[in-house]
């Protein structure tokens, strides 16, 4: 929607503000980057390596296991942009099995990116979002922390963390004038996924089971969950906070026939 004037209220959102995204060199990091760079923003991409970042992003190595480095990392954006207003909590990595088959260093692994993470970057950032008029922290979760997925134990479990701290973190902050929510995508057509069907038996066979289990009948794309991140990190979203938002084409609220099919095509 554009104003009398012809302009885009959009383009405008976020002028002025400063953003740091981790797992931000690719699939929804990066998407979510862009899109709050194209909205106004000063945005840092936080990630253990990049290629070809476009500008006007700016690239920061980081481990988000590390605190001592992510603390370097976040204090480094907040001078270079001489503050931070908007933090998403999105680099995570993923597991496949149930319980029986996954080791205890699995476990550990997962929740020192996917949980851990998330408490460090929003730790080491604190101090700099209290001092923004427009704080705001959102966390990529997911689906999988909602509904039982089968082969994904530690993956759903790390996301039900997230989730149950998106909410606490929320509820603690809230006097402070941060606000806390995350997003629930469903199966996103990422660089991650891609790697997970390039390495099945069949490819093609695999990725019609993914769509098929998701009742638009495709997969989430990167740009849609990025729109679902801007708004609810967006000045607009005042009145949103502890909230989960599903980006999951229908897995969480939709029970359709067997047959059914998406129409979305």
């Amino acid at each position: 929607m554009t104003g009398a004037s012809g302009s885009n209220p959009a383009v405008s959102e976020f002028a002025g503000l400063s953003a740091l995204v981790t797992g931000g060199s690719s699939g929804i990091g990066l998407a979510t980057a862009r899109l709050l760079s194209e909205r106004g923003a000063q945005v840092a991409c936080v990630d253990l390596a990049f290629s070809n970042l476009p500008e006007p992003l700016v690239p920061v190595v980081c481990d988000v296991t590390d605190d001592a480095a992510v603390r370097a990392a976040v204090e480094y954006v907040a001078s270079t942009f001489g503050g931070l207003d908007v933090v998403v909590n999105n680099a995570g990595i993923g597991a496949q099995g149930g319980v029986e088959h996954a080791a205890d260093e699995q476990w550990r692994e997962v929740f020192e990116v996917n949980v851990l993470g998330v408490a460090r970057t929003s730790r080491a950032a604190l101090p700099m979002l209290r001092r923004s008029e427009h704080a705001a922290i959102v966390n990529t979760c997911s689906v999988a922390a909602e509904v039982g997925l089968p082969d994904r134990a530690v993956y759903s479990a790390s996301k039900g963390a997230v989730l149950a701290l998106t909410r606490a973190m929320a509820a603690d902050h809230v006097a402070d004038g941060i606000r806390v929510n995350c997003v629930t995508p469903g199966t996103a057509d990422t660089p991650w996924v891609q790697r997970l069907l390039d390495a099945a038996p069949d490819p093609a066979v695999e990725r019609a089971a993914l769509e098929a289990r998701q009742p638009t009948g495709r997969l989430v794309g990167a740009d849609q969950v990025a729109h679902a991140i801007c708004h609810l990190a967006s000045p607009a979203a005042l009145a949103s906070t502890g909230t989960a938002l599903p980006v999951d084409a229908g897995m969480s609220g939709l029970r359709l026939p067997a047959s059914g099919k998406g129409r979305y095509d």
